[in-house]
């Protein structure tokens, strides 16, 4: 049977990824998932300079999902290319590095660096709601993320592809009104892949304190509870570009990768299960693989898109 999948020039052996932030930087799962048999590891995202991320708590448990507020903590850039990233290039399958940044300027400094120590592909995350991005000039002195607008969009995707021969993926938000119309405009400005979803803006109120259940009182929502959302705006992206999309959003088992390959995902994502069941990403594939063989279809790319209104 034929599992691989292409994300632009990127072969993956398999169509399931590990999502950002999820799955550390794949030392943390060493013990419990067989590394090699994934068909990507996107690494907890990136920036710059080192992070603290958000004042705790910065995780609370929901109906059907979960709350995150971590706010990209991380090493910095210079931690992860001398320290974190020889680990991960041991690991015999494809390793996509997610990236943040507040300027193109910053995110061209990333992806330059990393490409110079062999790295192949980047997630622009352009999308994380857990932080407070700079003012961007299109905003109209509104402070918010590059994935909210078309135009931010375009103009920051075209500037680090012009400036690169990575494969760029880029990571939307689902806290639009359209994310299609944002979806063309990073393929026009040369994407060669999108990820989608990220997680969902959310609040959650302790009814005993009447404080937030989040320091930073909004966070993003993952989990079950966003999948049957970001299943319409995989196939809403995937009927409006010619692009792959990388889908997520409540992956908890093969059926509901299935469900987003059916849809139009190229690949899919594996998120908060991974917090739940650390192996899960091992059945998914196995399962994907039963469901292909009980329905004779001998390449997963067949299954691509299969759904039809």
């Amino acid at each position: 049977m034929q599992t691989s999948v292409r994300l632009g020039k990127l072969k993956l052996k398999n169509p399931v990824t590990v999502a950002s932030g999820t799955f550390g930087y794949a030392q943390e799962f060493k013990e419990l998932v067989d590394l090699n048999a994934l068909g990507a590891i996107i690494t907890k995202t990136i920036t710059l300079n080192p992070r603290l991320g958000n004042p705790v708590p910065r995780l609370a448990e929901t109906s059907s999902g979960m709350l995150n507020a971590i706010g990209l903590q991380n090493e910095g850039l210079d931690n992860f290319i001398s320290i974190k990233l020889p680990l991960l290039q041991r690991i015999k399958t494809k390793i996509i590095v997610s990236v943040s940044a507040n300027s193109a300027e910053e995110f061209i400094h990333c992806v330059q660096a990393l490409e110079k120590v062999n790295v192949e592909a980047v997630e622009l995350n352009l999308s994380c709601p857990n932080i407070k991005y700079a003012k961007l000039k299109s905003s109209k002195g509104k402070a918010r993320i590059f994935a909210q607008d078309e135009n931010d969009t375009f103009s920051l995707i075209n500037a680090v592809a012009k400036k690169t021969n990575l494969v760029l993926i880029a990571k939307l938000s689902p806290n639009v009104t359209d994310i299609t119309g944002i979806a063309m405009a990073a393929e026009k400005a040369g994407a060669h892949a999108l990820s989608l979803v990220n997680t969902f803006s959310a609040m959650a109120i302790d009814i005993n304190t009447l404080k937030p259940r989040l320091a930073n009182v909004n966070g993003g929502l993952s989990g079950p509870a966003i999948k049957p959302i970001a299943v319409k705006m995989v196939y809403d992206v995937a009927q409006a570009v010619n692009i792959p999309v990388l889908g997520m959003g409540g992956i908890m088992n093969s059926d509901d990768a299935v469900e987003f390959i059916l849809a139009g995902a190229t690949a899919i994502g594996v998120g908060t299960a991974n917090f739940v069941q650390p192996n899960v990403s091992m059945e998914i594939i196995k399962g994907i693989e039963q469901y292909c063989k009980k329905n004779n279809i001998k390449d997963i790319n067949k299954l691509i898109g299969m759904f039809r209104v």
